[in-house]
């Protein structure tokens, strides 16, 4: 059995579609508010029963959407977009671009549910004057963050990072690296040069701290 196999047989089969979009939004709140987001505690604890009266058996992608402002600075403003079944084609992008492409805002994730072709991926890159991430919601069905294995990440503020770098006397190139493709990486959306402190702890090895600068 191969592992999306296994993811779906964590959906509750008598309403999958439900189930999946609930899932995959609640671990979209999660995402958000780690990365400091403006997202209320409330909205990520509603239930399954809760979500299916609210949006529906099969829900609304419109009304799926979130949108939320950073703590620390509200000016900048993300948007989710749950995107239909059918492969994204450089339409689609333009439908979306013409919605919301002159919005003010910071950055915007399209959550996936079929593959995207090639002239849509360039387009997200090209039309758009925020940064897009593309998430398939296979990878948002589970948080990543919260597996038992996983160790605490800690993302440093750009005076911590010199602070570190500054205390060891070193460049963040002599850091230990982390891919920007990382799904840790991915999770908090970070981008070139951000260091992670990475906290491993267990009962077997004693804890003990590492840092990656994202590369």
């Amino acid at each position: 059995m191969d592992a999306e196999s296994c993811i779906c047989n964590m959906v509750d089969k008598a309403s999958a579609e439900s189930h999946r979009y609930y899932l995959a939004r609640r671990t979209a709140l999660e995402m958000l508010k780690d990365r400091g987001y403006d997202i209320p505690d409330s909205d990520i604890l509603v239930t399954l029963p809760e979500f299916r009266s609210i949006f529906g058996e099969k829900p609304d992608l419109e009304r799926l959407r979130i949108s939320a402002s950073l703590v620390s600075q509200p000016s900048k403003k993300i948007l989710v977009i749950f995107c239909g079944a059918d492969v994204v084609k450089l339409a689609i992008i333009r439908g979306i671009y013409s919605q919301v492409g002159k919005d003010n805002l910071h950055r915007m994730i399209l959550v996936l549910q079929n593959k995207m072709t090639a002239q849509a991926r360039q387009a997200t890159k090209e039309v758009f004057q925020f940064k897009v991430e593309l998430f398939q919601i296979t990878d948002l069905l589970v948080n990543i963050t919260k597996h038992c294995l996983k160790p605490k990440h800690y993302v440093l503020t750009p005076l911590e990072k010199q602070k570190l770098l500054s205390k060891y006397s070193v460049e963040d190139k002599q850091l230990p690296r982390m891919l920007e493709s990382d799904a840790i990486a991915r999770y908090y959306g970070l981008e070139k040069g951000q260091v992670v402190k990475i906290t491993y702890s267990g009962e077997i090895t004693e804890s003990y701290v590492t840092y990656r600068c994202i590369m």
